[in-house]
């Protein structure tokens, strides 16, 4: 009986378990690389287990790979969310279920968001369902300016979802980080420059260090940030808080930061350009939030791009641990503000690279992430129509090569009221 109830267990596993991954070839299709290239029609993407082999118009396809046929359909990488906080939230009224941030701790670079992420969230499949396969996730701030280590996770049905863990260090200094640090704008930068002089005084003599200001495990986190190997994201927004971040590096000269918000962006876009410095932005913000947004504009993402900034869409503090799915809506938005008098969006190409390579490329896995060129991981999406148009849905998702389930708690629920009949309905435990 004990190795009867042992099969039975095995056989539930693999049922619940995505597919193994194979050889497949995805062919007919209007194909986006998601470089930024055009679409390339009736072409083929060829991927073997969990990589992309081939993507283009004249693709030999393997004798013993599994055909998908996608006539008449889009097919395209993935999507990258450039910023959230994807699998740390549930209901975010209810304490036990979010782990944005550690408002009790008394660590704070020292947090590692990889800990928190529940990758069985239900945003997560609602999200997988709508072609999001990849999302940066980073921790909120609550005592300190600094939130702690961020990561890159898949949206995959398994329950591995980091990717990359440690990605990037979070830090706020736009007013959310001034009022952290004791209420104006002198205290953040003050706490910030202190907190990274800390950890250079740690590094010179670890077993001796003693500060009011750090723990030693805070300032051992943040080794990394001050010598580059490990990026910084940093949360701003007004023009003038940007420039002042910017002038950071004059201090810490090896910091390799990325913008994140940056709704005012595009007044000081030449000097974002200049100083080489990324950046992931608030798509569609066009009504101040308070004083340090005064300035933003829908056109913001356009005029940055036209003035040779790196950017991306990323979504802070905009639904960001439930809706990800946004991201298509924002970028479709931003290549219809092209028909808008006087207003800068991007052209399709453009945005949809802006939410696939170009945050891969941001955050550093552009080598292995967010297109369809050879050797990147087999994210793929089969969506019925334009995947920037509202109306489109997604038929197909791949990750690492695996076809996953797009089933999810919103689809049962639909389903499960759709054609209401008298007599008891389940069970609402069962969704």
């Amino acid at each position: 009986m004990k190795r009867f109830s042992l099969l039975l267990a095995s056989a539930a596993a693999m049922i619940a378990a995505p597919l193994a991954a194979e050889t497949i070839a995805i062919t007919g299709g209007k194909l986006v690389i998601g470089d930024g290239s055009a679409p390339i029609e009736g072409g083929t993407v060829v991927i073997s287990n969990d990589r992309v082999v081939a993507a283009g118009a004249n693709v030999s396809i393997p004798s013993n790979a599994r055909r998908i046929d996608a006539t008449g359909k889009w097919v395209t990488p993935g999507v990258f969310a450039g910023f959230s906080r994807i699998g740390l939230v549930e209901v975010g009224a209810v304490s036990q279920t979010n782990d944005m941030n550690s408002s009790g701790s008394p660590f704070s670079a020292a947090l590692d968001v990889q800990y928190a992420i529940n990758p069985f969230a239900s945003a997560v499949a609602v999200n997988r369902a709508a072609g999001v396969t990849r999302a940066v996730v980073s921790p909120s701030t609550s005592g300190s300016i600094f939130g702690g280590y961020g990561a890159i996770v898949d949206l995959g049905q398994d329950e591995d979802a980091i990717t990359q863990a440690r990605s990037f260090q979070f830090v706020e200094l736009g007013e959310t980080g001034h009022s952290r640090a004791g209420g104006s704008r002198s205290a953040s930068h003050v706490q910030f420059r202190a907190m990274l002089e800390e950890a250079r005084t740690y590094a010179r003599n670890p077993a001796a260090f003693d500060s009011d200001l750090l723990k030693a495990s805070d300032a051992k986190a943040l080794l990394p940030v001050i010598n580059g190997s490990t990026k910084l994201l940093v949360h701003v927004e007004s023009a003038n808080d940007i420039l002042k971040v910017l002038d950071l590096r004059e201090d810490f000269p090896a910091l390799k930061m990325i913008l994140v918000g940056v709704n005012e962006g595009w007044r000081v876009a030449g000097h974002i350009a200049a100083a080489g410095v990324p950046v992931l932005a608030s798509a569609l913000s066009d009504l101040p939030y308070g004083f340090e947004d005064l300035a933003a504009t829908q056109s913001n993402i356009g005029r940055m791009k036209a003035a040779g900034v790196k950017v991306a869409i990323g979504m802070i503090n905009d639904r960001d641990a439930h809706q990800l799915r946004y991201s298509t809506q924002y970028a479709g938005n931003l290549v219809a503000l092209n028909k808008v008098p006087r207003a800068t969006g991007l052209s399709w190409n453009e945005a949809f690279a802006a939410i696939s390579s170009v945050p891969a490329e941001i955050m550093g896995v552009g080598g292995k992430l967010g297109s369809l060129k050879s050797g990147r991981q087999a994210d793929v999406v089969i969506w019925d129509g334009d995947p920037l148009e509202l109306s489109t849905q997604v038929e197909n998702v791949l990750i690492d090569g695996v076809e996953q389930s797009l089933s999810n708690r919103q689809i049962r629920l639909r389903d499960r009221y759709r054609n209401p009949a008298p007599g008891a309905l389940p069970k609402a435990y069962d969704y």
